[in-house]
């Protein structure tokens, strides 16, 4: 699981990027053809991986439940984020997935409630969530590089 958890490091730091070099405006724009924005696609990442380990491990998620339920699979970019909310979005970009690390170390992932995602795999631990997270953050780097032409 560490592997996988390097893995999501160095996709975030990719996302990171995108909201270093890109304005406010570029962030939150949605374009003709797409239903969400760059930052929309980033923050639901961080809350799909929440959900994959920390919910399906019985555990209590380290995001706020409106945050979550915002961002979550089925949602999509309802208003635009301000300065403050993609100051937070950078500041738990890195801190979830390290706690993530963390609690994977200290033995925390004990139970889980298997999970058939969309792809109709079926997801029996947390180290499987957190391969699968790594293709679902691939998605959406994939998602945010169509928008970052499109914008």
């Amino acid at each position: 699981m560490l592997y996988d958890i390097d893995i999501t490091r160095k996709n975030r730091k990719i996302f990171e990027s995108f909201i270093d070099r890109l304005t406010l405006e570029q962030l939150n724009k949605v374009p003709q053809g797409f239903k969400n924005s760059i930052i929309w696609n980033i923050a639901h990442t961080v809350v799909t991986q929440q959900i994959l380990i920390y919910r399906l491990s019985n555990l209590p998620m380290n995001l706020a439940q409106d945050y979550i339920d915002r961002y979550k699979k089925g949602t999509k970019h309802e208003t635009d984020f301000n300065q403050s909310e993609i100051d937070y979005l950078k500041s738990i970009l890195f801190s979830t997935n390290d706690q993530i690390e963390t609690d994977y170390l200290n033995g925390s992932f004990k139970t889980f409630t298997e999970y058939t995602v969309s792809t109709g795999s079926t997801l029996t631990n947390a180290e499987e969530a957190m391969a699968f997270n790594n293709f679902h953050e691939g998605i959406h780097l994939g998602y945010i590089m169509a928008l970052v032409k499109s914008i």
